[in-house]
C-alpha cells in the first residue's frame, strides 16, 4: 500500500509546487495568518474533509477517519511567515512588502495538503485517524503550539510527528534525534539606567554605555567559565542601544539577547549568573537595572520509539540516502509542546537548494522544492509504522 501511496504523492508534485509558489507570493505573518487558514480550511472543503477552525487562534485542524481500526496520529505543519522583505529574483517572490517565508513553511503547508489529497483516496484501506494540524505563529513568542495543546485539540491523539524542511542540510538526507533535537529559546533585556550628561565632563555622570558593555563581555564568560563544559549553552547578544548624540553620555542603555539551552537546570543557572553580574556592574558603577528574562519555547525533545519510526521510516524511501542521528540544533521550535504533552518525533528534511547557500531567515532563502515529496513519504510512513507498533 505504502508504496502506491509514494507513487500518488510522486504524481501530485506539481500540485505541490503550485501551491507553495502561491503561498510563497502571499506571506502573513505570526498570529496575523488570517488568509492563509481561509485558505487552507477551502481545501479541505473541496476536498470533503472535516475540519476545525480558530484552534488555539488560527490554526486549522482536518480530521480523516480511515474505514480500518487503529490509532490516531497528529501531523503538523506551521503556515506562518516572517517580517522580512524578499530580496529573491525569481517568479514567485512575496508581493507582500516586508513580509515574506523564510523559513520553509509554506513548503511545509503544501506538503500536508498532498499527503491530505492522498489519503484521502486511500481511506477505505486506512487504518486509524489522521490528524493534519495546521499551526499558526511557530516564528512568534508565546508561539502557536502551546495554545492548541491548550485548547485540548490533541488530547485524543495518539502521537504527533512533524518535519522542518532544512535548507543547509542536503536534499535527500534525513537528521533526527532519539533524545533532545532542538534547543531551548529564551529571550532578555536588560537595560542600565545610569546618569546622563555632557560628554566633555564624565566624571559628572553614571555612564550606562560603560556599564553595559562590560557586560556584553562579562555575560560571554557564563559559558566559558561558569557553565560545565561537557553541557551546551549559547548566550548571544543581538541589540545594544543606547544614546543618539556623538557628545552625550546616555541616561540608560539596552541590551537584547537569546539564551539557548538544552538543559533546564542550565537554563536556570544561566539566569541565576546573569542576574549576579548585572547587579555586580551595576554596584560598581553606581547605576540601577531592569532585568526581564523570558522563558520561551522549551527544548524540542523527540520520544526514542517515534524517533526510531521516522528513521525506519527514512530508510524504505528511494529520494532518501542517509538517515542520520546528529547533535541538538541550537535552533528553538514550538513543536516542543507537542512532544511534552505527547509521544512524537520531529526531523529535518533535507532542503538543500544548488547554487543557493543563503540560511533560513535570510532575505533570499529558498530550498529545493523536492524535498517536499520526501518529507510528505517520510511522515505517512512514520504513521503507518507507528499504527502497527
Amino acid at each position: 500500500m505504502l508504496e502506491r501511496i509514494y507513487k500518488r504523492i510522486d504524481e501530485l508534485y506539481p500540485e505541490m509546487v503550485e501551491r507553495r509558489r502561491y503561498l510563497h507570493q502571499y506571506p502573513e505573518v505570526s498570529f496575523q495568518e488570517v488568509k492563509t487558514a481561509k485558505y487552507i480550511a477551502e481545501f479541505y472543503e473541496e476536498l470533503g474533509i472535516p475540519y476545525k477552525t480558530n484552534v488555539g487562534g488560527n490554526g486549522v485542524i482536518a480530521t480523516l477517519k480511515g474505514n480500518k481500526p487503529g490509532r490516531t496520529v497528529a501531523i503538523r505543519a506551521d503556515f506562518d511567515a516572517l517580517p522580512i522583505q524578499d530580496e529573491k529574483d525569481v517568479e514567485y517572490k512575496s508581493k507582500i512588502n516586508g513580509v515574506m517565508h523564510a523559513c520553509g513553511h509554506d513548503g511545509h503547508t503544501a506538503t500536508l495538503l498532498a499527503l491530505a489529497k492522498t489519503m484521502k483516496e486511500y481511506q477505505e484501506e486506512l487504518p486509524g485517524t489522521i490528524e493534519f494540524l495546521h499551526q499558526h505563529a511557530e516564528e512568534l513568542g508565546p508561539g502557536g503550539a502551546k495554545p492548541i495543546v491548550e485548547s485540548g485539540a490533541i488530547d485524543h491523539v495518539d502521537a504527533v510527528f512533524g518535519t522542518h524542511l532544512w535548507a543547509t542540510t542536503p536534499l535527500g538526507k534525513l537528521e533526527i534525534s532519539r533524545d533532545v533535537f532542538m534547543a531551548g529559546a529564551d529571550r532578555f533585556e536588560i537595560t542600565i539606567c545610569g546618569k546622563g550628561g555632557h560628554g566633555a565632563y564624565p566624571h559628572e555622570t553614571r555612564d550606562s554605555i560603560v556599564i553595559a558593555s562590560q557586560l556584553v563581555t562579562e555575560i560571554q564568560q557564563i559559558v566559558s567559565r561558569r557553565i560545565d563544559p561537557l553541557e551546551t549553552a549559547v548566550i548571544t547578544i543581538g541589540s545594544f542601544h543606547a544614546g543618539e548624540a556623538f557628545n552625550v553620555i546616555a541616561d540608560s542603555a539596552k541590551i537584547v539577547g537569546t539564551v539557548r539551552h538544552i538543559n533546564t537546570d542550565i537554563q536556570k543557572q544561566i539566569m541565576e549568573e546573569m542576574e549576579k553580574m548585572i547587579r555586580g556592574a551595576c554596584v560598581s558603577g553606581d547605576a540601577t537595572y531592569k532585568f526581564n528574562y523570558i522563558k520561551g519555547y522549551p527544548p524540542v525533545v523527540n520520544h526514542e520509539e517515534e524517533a526510531i519510526l521516522v528513521m525506519e521510516a527514512g530508510k524504505d524511501i528511494e529520494q532518501i540516502h542517509t538517515v542520520e542521528e546528529v547533535k541538538p540544533s541550537m535552533g528553538g521550535e514550538d513543536f516542543a509542546y507537542y512532544t511534552i504533552a505527547k509521544p512524537g518525533a520531529f526531523f529535518f528534511t533535507g532542503a538543500q537548494k544548488e547554487g543557493n547557500t543563503y540560511p533560513h531567515h535570510h532575505p533570499k532563502f529558498d530550498f529545493d522544492e523536492r524535498a517536499m515529496p520526501i518529507a510528505a513519504k517520510t511522515l505517512i510512513g512514520a504513521y503507518f509504522a507507528f499504527q502497527q507498533k
